[in-house]
């Protein structure tokens, strides 16, 4: 079943004057992604209104699907033209023309009337169909299923690139050209002795027996008519899988590379032609690409580069003809999440002599991607270099903590004046490598560091005025961006990168502030329905290249955050229905199972990576800061019903809802029976996420939650000496927890913090991106990656919703309302932030000084915003120099303890207030 919609698949915009004019204005438009190759057969279209006018609601818009350029530029909408439709939809507007085939083009614009106007139609922008049906596929996979000479299928394994090549002649002037690609595990595809595209680590990887990705490519450009040349190099990736012949129980294996390919021409004349895969293509196995693994890297030879393989005249003569393969197994589907890219590339600090033909190089940030090198050698000189995030007392690499990864890329020179190399099918987790054999000494200007990470925007920044939280966030940044690859993984270093659900619970929402994630997580949510078993069990790894299949609830229950943070931050209701049968059936199968009394009974990890009672330890020991699974577990249990519950009401599924509700009361009334100490107000072991999970779901008995919130609070400030001690599960709700509960000075000294354990604590020891472990600088080598996620917890959110101000409304999710509503924490003087919503750009700035409250606000058109000015009643609030109640756009709403609330429309907006004490 293909999927039915995506999230954005194109994102227009019309503008508008800055002054209001009757009729149409002046357009300026911008296409954000122009996709090739779909398979939604009912996409969804989005357009974003820019204007510098006020309160600007969109009334009506109309879309026009055509065909051709030509038809759109007449107004002939033969596919779709919706007429003017009254509404101020403008995310997520469902196609409902005639019924899209394979390979169709589809050119649409859009214009749109606002309370100030009509905009002029927007600039056009297109889509293509990819092969819908697997009969729409022509040719046959092929490959080589076996190893090569030089290949080694063992727990270290080796498998050298296969390159292939087919030559074709187009006899007729061409007028379009389409490639559609899977290449397993990785590929590089050229014609013409030209690269296509700018991707690297290509296609996504998926669980290969349930799904494949196809990629398209409009190469017209790059063929001509009479003799052509294809020419494509698989690397192995995760299909050949890292570790062969190791732990079968515990590692998938998928089998060697493979392709399938189709090239579509249509000439001149109108005629049409498809080269496809078959056994004419030769294949040979003795090229430069030695070897290629991720955890252990790749291994170059140049003096067997095949000069002009993929162009048109090479001599393959010598080349065996490919043989045809099985298929994968997995469904083709179109990948509708970008490709990773070098998305940075930057120079090192330096480069040190550790001994005679040992230098260690620095890159000053650990990072993600690999190195580009330049060297002047002789033929058959190697370069060796090993990979590591940090150093030993003596200055060489640390890599312990790597476990059996060997990381390790070798380049062999050919010997001519000057080469360049870098990697094709690896990548590293890195801030230092260790250099030898380089011919001469090496400097920084021999070297590139490439980051890579998946295509897309950055859509937030931020930043105060406590260096430490700068720092901090700096770090997470890197840390995020490190470990999106074509799914989230958990770190990119040593032997493990894996997809762990957990550490995504409530980090994707965070990471969806810093970076524009819908796609790569909307991908990942069918990873995990992928990888579901007919019983509901979700694994805890997903795809599932390891066969964790753990019955808990805190690790799978991220396929429902996940949902969540999608129709939360996007929008995307088709999140929420798509998963949703698939979400209930594993709430089914974990209450069926493991539910006694109201009671979850299987918990695996509990509160993962608490702080423990000596820097040495990975995990605490000390039963005092252990909470009880039973409890971690009902307690989350609880919280993904009352998400469902919401779900159901949002599908119209009324019966599901009030089941939901039911199951949710029962087991709050059995989770207090058995955790709640009445007379102390204490949960469980007084741990503080044994008391902020029941605060925060909801379950702590009515009345008795500033006295729960009292035991949180001490426990913190006395028990803990103002530090953090909660893992994984307890600091998704942390910071959060605390300032909604009017305890945003514990928040705040958590988050400025600067010794053990803190993130702060990190930073301030060198830290560039985020541990693993509050203690990774001193913990067993064991477990202590130097770049995780899973520890930021709510960090991230809490920047931007509690300091800097800027949250969508659960009312109207996607940012169609935005909250603004800044904590003012004693110390802290100013935030800054900006995030790019679905409707445009969203900012906030305040400051405090001299006794005044300034706040710059933008808000994006067709949407509002309810704005929280810190003031009591009876101060005098201005916007732009004169009051704000009278301002354009703005509107008063009521007053609470210590703001003003106001309600405004579009535009940018200057408030100050009055500090009150």
């Amino acid at each position: 079943m293909k999927r039915l919609l995506i999230i954005a698949i194109l994102f227009l915009c019309t503008s508008f004057k800055e002054e209001p004019v009757p009729g149409i204005v002046n357009p300026r438009c911008e296409m954000l992604v122009n996709p090739l190759g779909i398979d939604a057969v009912f996409p969804r279209l989005s357009w974003e209104i820019v204007s510098a006018q006020r309160n600007v609601e969109q009334t009506a818009y109309q879309v026009i699907v055509s065909s051709s350029p030509e038809k759109l530029e007449a107004g002939k909408g033969d596919l779709w033209n919706s007429g003017k439709v009254t509404s101020d939809q403008s995310v997520h507007v469902n196609y409902a023309g005639v019924s899209l085939k394979s390979r169709m083009s589809c050119f649409w614009k859009v214009k749109t009337w606002t309370n100030h106007g009509e905009s002029a139609w927007s600039e056009p922008a297109k889509w293509t169909m990819g092969l819908i049906n697997y009969v729409d596929w022509k040719g046959r996979w092929i490959g080589l299923d076996k190893l090569a000479q030089q290949d080694r299928g063992t727990q270290f394994s080796r498998l050298s690139a296969r390159y292939l090549r087919k030559e074709f002649n187009a006899a007729k002037a061409i007028n379009k050209a389409t490639i559609y690609i899977i290449g397993l595990g990785l590929y590089e595809l050229y014609i013409n002795g030209s690269r296509v595209g700018d991707q690297v680590l290509a296609p996504g990887p998926t669980d290969y027996n349930k799904g494949v990705k196809y990629n398209t490519f409009d190469v017209t450009d790059l063929l001509k008519q009479g003799k052509n040349a294809i020419g494509t190099i698989l690397g192995n990736g995760r299909y050949f899988a890292m570790r062969q012949d190791y732990k079968p129980y515990k590692i998938k294996t998928f089998g060697y590379p493979k392709m399938l390919m189709n090239l579509d021409i249509e000439y001149a004349d109108g005629s049409k032609e498809t080269i496809s895969t078959d056994d004419t293509w030769r294949l040979n196995v003795n090229g430069p690409i030695r070897a290629n693994n991720e955890y252990d890297g790749e291994e170059y030879d140049a003096t067997k580069e095949f000069a002009g393989w993929a162009a048109a005249g090479f001599n393959d003569a010598l080349w065996p003809k490919a043989t045809f393969v099985q298929e994968p197994g997995g469904t083709y589907e179109a990948q509708m999440n970008s490709n990773m890219k070098v998305m940075e590339t930057i120079k090192p600090v330096s480069v040190k002599r550790l001994k005679s033909n040992t230098y260690i190089l620095d890159m000053g940030q650990n990072m993600a991607g690999w190195l580009r090198l330049r060297a002047t050698g002789k033929r058959g000189d190697k370069i060796t270099l090993r990979f590591a995030e940090t150093l030993q007392p003596d200055g060489g690499l640390y890599v312990r903590n790597l476990r059996d990864a060997l990381v390790t890329d070798i380049y062999t020179m050919k010997g001519t004046v000057k080469e360049s190399w870098e990697p094709s099918f690896v990548y590293h987790g890195f801030r230092y490598a260790e250099i030898t054999g380089y011919p001469g000494t090496p400097t920084v200007n021999d070297f590139d560091g490439r980051v890579v990470y998946d295509d897309m925007i950055t859509a937030g920044d931020f930043t105060t005025s406590n260096a430490t939280i700068n720092h901090v966030y700096k770090n997470a940044y890197w840390g995020i961006r490190s470990n999106y690859k074509g799914m989230p993984v958990d770190c990119p270093q040593r032997n493990e990168r894996q997809p762990w659900l957990g550490d995504r619970t409530t980090g994707a929402y965070g990471e969806s502030f810093i970076f524009d994630n819908g796609r790569l997580y909307a991908k990942w949510l069918d990873d995990i329905r992928q990888s579901q078993k007919e019983d509901g069990s979700i694994p805890d790894v997903a795809p599932s290249f390891w066969r964790y299949y753990g019955d808990n609830v805190t690790w799978p229950g991220t396929y429902i955050a996940v949902a969540d943070m999608l129709y939360t931050q996007y929008g995307d209701e088709t999140a929420v229905a798509e998963h949703y049968p698939y979400m209930k059936k594993w709430m089914d199968y974990m209450a069926e199972k493991y539910s006694a009394n109201g009671i979850i009974t299987k918990d695996k990890y509990g509160d993962w990576c608490v702080p423990p009672e000596s820097k040495e330890l990975i995990h605490a020991r000390d039963p005092a800061r252990i909470t009880d699974g039973e409890l971690i577990a009902t307690a989350t249990y609880i919280r993904w019903l009352s998400v469902m519950e919401r779900f159901a009401k949002l599908l119209d599924k009324t019966s599901d809802a009030k089941s939901f509700a039911f199951l949710s009361d029962n087991m709050k009334a059995a989770f207090n029976r058995k955790f709640y100490n009445t007379s102390n107000a204490q949960y469980s072991n007084n741990t503080v996420t044994a008391n902020l999970l029941p605060l925060m779901f909801g379950i702590v008995p009515a009345g008795s939650e500033d006295k729960v919130l009292k035991n949180i609070g001490d426990k913190i400030l006395i028990g803990n000496n103002g530090h953090i001690s909660t893992g994984v599960i307890g600091t998704q709700w942390l910071m959060r927890g605390l300032s909604s509960h009017g305890r945003a000075d514990i928040a705040y000294k958590i988050a400025s913090n600067t010794d053990y354990p803190s993130w702060g604590y990190m930073a301030e020891n060198g830290a560039t991106t985020i541990w693993e472990l509050w203690n990774g600088n001193t913990a067993d080598p064991e477990m202590n990656s130097q770049n995780h996620v899973m520890l930021l917890g709510d960090l991230v959110v809490w920047y931007y919703e509690n300091l800097a101000g800027i949250k969508t409304s659960a009312e109207a999710p996607g940012f169609k309302k935005i909250i603004m509503k800044p904590e003012m924490a004693d110390g802290l003087n100013s935030a800054k932030a900006m995030y790019r919503s679905m409707y445009g750009i969203i900012k906030s700035s305040w400051r405090k000084s001299e006794g005044q409250f300034s706040w710059d606000i933008t808000v994006p058109p067709n949407t509002k915003a309810l704005i929280y000015i810190p003031a009591g009643i009876n101060a005098q609030v201005t916007e732009s120099g004169k009051p704000a109640a009278t301002a354009q756009g703005v509107r008063f709403v009521e007053n609470i303890p210590g703001r003003q609330v106001f309600e405004a429309g579009s535009g940018n907006y200057s408030f100050t207030s009055p500090l009150t004490h």
